[in-house]
């Protein structure tokens, strides 16, 4: 278990300590401190998301564990975050649906090609996507003004990444006649 690894660990285990702040209710309202709490939780495991990438090319610790704990600790994080603000009343369903739903066929994408020798590598528009998911999660948490337009951006850019890896995959997704 190398330190990248142990960095993706550290993220999964934040998440259910993020959901409890983001969500614990003491009379029965969501408190401010609490919402800080849970911010701070999500920052610092999105800060290991790109640390833990970051040492892994470096060091060139990139392991087979880490491929596949570091994009489902990535997809914990994001869901639960969206599904928590869906349940607190901050955002309707639609968003997480298609950020998630778009997760979940990429994902599969990723599998059909892994069975077939493909890599499909991360796209800079994946990481953008990824960044500005987690800037516009963090506004909805903190209450800034105007922040579901940066949840509508990020289910643009959601959707723009995800028809990019499907069009830079079609060679895996063509049909058998």
């Amino acid at each position: 278990m190398n330190l990248p690894n142990k960095l993706t660990v550290l993220r999964i285990i934040l998440v259910p300590i993020f959901m409890f702040f983001l969500l614990f209710t003491p009379g029965g309202e969501y408190s401010v401190y609490t919402r800080y709490f849970a911010v701070g939780t999500f920052i610092l495991a999105a800060i290991t998301d790109g640390l833990d990438g970051y040492i892994a090319r470096k060091q060139g610790l990139i392991t087979k564990l880490g491929k596949f704990i570091d994009p489902l600790a990535d997809k914990l994080l994001i869901s639960a975050a969206l599904i928590a603000l869906v349940d607190m009343g901050e955002i309707t369903a639609w968003p997480a649906i298609i950020i998630i739903g778009r997760e979940f066929a990429i994902t599969g994408l990723r599998v059909v090609a892994a069975s077939e020798g493909i890599v499909i590598a991360a796209s800079k528009l994946g990481k953008y996507k990824t960044t500005l998911q987690i800037i516009a999660i963090i506004a909805m948490i903190i209450n800034l003004p105007y922040s579901i337009i940066l949840i509508w951006l990020a289910v643009l850019l959601t959707i723009i990444s995800g028809v990019d890896y499907l069009w830079k995959s079609k060679k895996v997704i063509k049909t058998d006649a």
